[in-house]
């Protein structure tokens, strides 16, 4: 085993790990999140056309699986960088830089987005490594 199979498998797997739980909460309601219809509602109302908002959170829910599994990593990870650089533009820029970690600003900022996107490009050209079900997608 290489250490690049190594080090992309440890990029899929956090990215996935920190993405997911969002996803979850748009396409199940898990974590206090509002489910499908509540994404919908929300995200529409923002100025979001629907079948976007239905992309966005297939992306959120499924991309995080499909790095794990190391199957279609290429693709996935250009959804998820998509949809985090424009999350982090449309919605979070206005909120500044920072998280909200002590509750002192109107929402959150942008730094997280900056991971998430770095994570996601990365694995956009480097693809899955050898540790995966589809290697090198």
């Amino acid at each position: 085993m290489r250490p690049i199979d190594i080090a992309l498998f440890i990029l899929r797997l956090s990215g996935a790990i920190v993405l997911w739980p969002h996803g979850a909460q748009k396409a199940l309601g898990l974590f206090g999140g509002p489910g499908i219809a509540g994404t919908v509602a929300a995200m529409s109302h923002m100025g979001f056309p629907v079948p976007l908002v239905y992309v966005v959170i297939a992306v959120e829910f499924l991309g995080p699986i499909a790095l794990v599994l190391g199957v279609f990593t290429r693709l996935a990870a250009l959804g998820i960088a998509i949809d985090m650089a424009v999350a982090a533009y449309k919605i979070h820029l206005a909120n500044g830089f920072f998280m909200n970690f002590a509750g002192n600003q109107k929402g959150e900022g942008i730094e997280f987005f900056i991971y998430a996107v770095g994570i996601s490009l990365a694995l956009v050209i480097a693809g899955s490594g050898r540790i995966a079900l589809l290697p090198k997608t």
